[in-house]
């Protein structure tokens, strides 16, 4: 009788292919919801930056449009506090758009990271 390690045991193909990789695990694809939940909150970060933005530019759009029924130098005390406000708002405005921009970058590198690093991701995340 013969030895059980001296058996040999054939692998057949499998008709079907090569195994699939494993499915993420979900630790993995928690790790890139709160990535993307990170991301949108950048995103809204950067619509809230732009509004800010747009805002002295439509008061000074107003100002502008209703100069011919005012001089400069009657309402001065009120302008130039005004003007000042909206370079400002300008100011934080564009902060904001900018500060959400380069999250959203760090954002973008971190997930392709994580998709170079755990391949079974590419088919989930672009």
């Amino acid at each position: 009788m013969r030895d059980v390690s001296e058996i040999r045991m054939t692998t057949t193909p499998d008709p079907l292919g090569p195994p699939c990789p494993p499915p993420p695990t979900s630790a993995l694809i928690g790790e890139v919801q709160v990535i993307l939940a990170e991301k949108r909150t950048s995103l809204a970060v950067l619509r809230t930056g732009i509004a800010v933005f747009v805002l002295p530019l439509s008061v000074l759009s107003v100002l502008i449009t209703t100069s011919k029924y005012y001089t400069i130098s009657q309402v001065l005390p009120f302008l130039l506090p005004l003007l000042i406000l909206c370079g400002l708002l300008v100011i934080l405005g564009a902060y904001l758009v900018a500060r959400a921009i380069l999250k959203l970058r760090h954002y973008d590198r971190m997930i392709g990271m994580l998709k170079r690093k755990h391949g079974q991701l590419k088919e989930f995340v672009d």
